[in-house]
């Protein structure tokens, strides 16, 4: 849908919106300092990007209702279906007020949207602007508000219970720090699985939209990352796909020393890949430090959790670390009501300075948070944060997530479908290649044509407004 259309539509709905008013019986404190008055309460719609921690925000908001009886609805889109669930509840009268995107890329669509958040409270509370989504003016669009790293997470007590078998390719996990002997190890655990009373190396590397992110997106952030390293750049309008025969060998491993045969990937879900790891019938699962909260209190013990880097086989990986950053910033919408918008940032404002709100994000959600507000005692009680830190302590360089780089949900659908056909058999690398590759410079050449025609109907509307404008004035001064 044209932002054009989008944006009609959003001025009817806040007409629609003005008229009807939104009170409610309780007055709260603003980011400003006073009191507003009941009637003139707004109120906050959350769009959530998390399902995994849908539950907790749902409970959080109940909270700030029952403490401010300020309306704080949170709704969750699906797995993989974000972007269209945005755009559809865009155009609908009731919009979000709060918002996600995923960083510059996920900015560019939506940053005609998004409110300057450079002088609230939430902004000010920012350790660095590097956790900020800034313009060229100074303005901020988006703040980040969860730093996370994703890697292969592991069972300590299988790897030990493999390591300890007649054969085995290694004494300790921390050989395990290349490709080669990565594979070496997957391939003989899938070898010894019986014996080991697993299923696979690997936790299913399902194909459903609840999992398949994990390898269209996060996987794929590795040769992108490595290309962009190797070139000397951030972002590129036509990837080279340099690293795509290491992307192959990777996903190779997954899917061969895995639990399931790769017939099924189209069926697994990440629910699938999830239990299978918190069960213990993997002794690897490609996932992130968000994953904490589907693991514990299953079968593998907090102090059983680790987390190796994901090697492709590239030279040097030996010094490398986790995937580590966030494609998570807040955005209030700026075509909302001002009451609505201000609600939204004394929300924002008491999720980071609240007791409730800290404990919430840091223990129950397992964030690491980039707000100076969260003190020790509100650190994330995560073991897979701890396996984090553990790399950057020791001086490994973290994996930048790139990703964000990507220029649309749909290359990522491209990459994804060839992924699933080469996986099943149905397809070859190839077509995995002219996806990521081919499908990159298309994506960004319509995503820059598409930019280009909003703006020269925005200049359009600009000149007509304009000149209607002068004829009214005409109009006028000639009765």
């Amino acid at each position: 849908m044209k932002r054009k259309l989008v944006s009609l539509m959003l001025v009817a709905a806040m007409a629609v919106s003005m008229l009807a008013g939104c009170g409610n019986s309780n007055g709260k404190t603003s980011n400003s300092g006073g009191k507003k008055d009941a009637s003139s309460e707004g109120t906050v719609y959350f769009l959530n990007f998390k399902p995994e921690q849908a539950d907790q925000w749902k409970e959080l908001a109940e909270k700030y209702t029952e403490e401010t009886g300020v309306q704080v609805d949170v709704v969750t889109a699906a797995s993989g279906t974000y972007e269209s669930t945005l755009k559809s509840e865009m155009a609908k009268s009731e919009v979000p007020t709060l918002f996600q995107v995923n960083g510059p890329v996920g900015l560019a669509t939506w940053k005609d949207y998004c409110y300057d958040l450079k002088d609230s409270e939430v902004y000010k509370h920012l350790k660095s602007d590097d956790f900020a989504l800034k313009n060229d003016d100074g303005s901020v669009s988006g703040i980040a508000y969860v730093i996370e790293t994703y890697g292969l997470i592991y069972n300590k007590k299988l790897l030990n219970d493999y390591i300890a078998t007649d054969g085995a390719v290694i004494s300790s996990v921390d050989e395990i720090n290349n490709f080669e002997t990565l594979k070496a190890v997957a391939d003989d655990i899938q070898a010894k699985k019986d014996d080991l009373g697993i299923e696979g190396a690997f936790a299913s590397t399902g194909f459903d939209s609840s999992s398949d992110w994990r390898f269209k997106t996060h996987l794929a952030n590795l040769p992108i990352y490595y290309e962009y390293k190797a070139d000397g750049i951030d972002s590129t309008d036509a990837i080279k796909g340099t690293y795509l025969d290491n992307y192959k060998q990777i996903f190779d491993l997954y899917i061969t020393d895995s639990t399931c045969e790769p017939t099924v990937l189209s069926s697994k879900t990440g629910e699938d890949a999830a239990s299978e790891f918190a069960l213990g019938e993997a002794v690897f699962y490609q996932n992130g430090t968000w994953a904490y909260s589907d693991i514990k209190d299953n079968e593998v013990a907090d102090e059983d959790l680790g987390m190796l880097p994901i090697y492709i086989g590239v030279e040097g990986e030996e010094n490398q670390g986790l995937c580590t950053g966030s494609e998570n910033y807040w955005c209030v919408n700026s075509k909302a009501s001002e009451e609505d918008i201000q609600a939204t940032l004394d929300f924002l404002n008491w999720v980071i300075t609240s007791d409730a709100g800290r404990a919430s994000l840091s223990q129950d959600m397992g964030f690491v948070t980039p707000f100076d507000t969260f003190t020790d005692e509100y650190q994330a009680q995560n073991p897979l944060v701890a396996a984090a830190n553990e790399y950057i302590e020791a001086g490994k360089e973290s994996v930048a997530w790139c990703f964000t780089t990507m220029p649309s949900e749909n290359w990522k659908n491209g990459v994804g479908s060839a992924l699933l056909e080469y996986a099943q058999g149905t397809g070859d690398w190839d077509a995995v290649k002219t996806a990521f590759v081919d499908g990159w410079a298309t994506e960004y050449a319509e995503m820059n044509s598409e930019e280009a025609e909003d703006a020269t109907e925005a200049d359009t509307e600009a000149d007509t407004e304009a000149d209607t404008e002068a004829a009214t004035e005409a109009a006028t001064e000639a009765e």
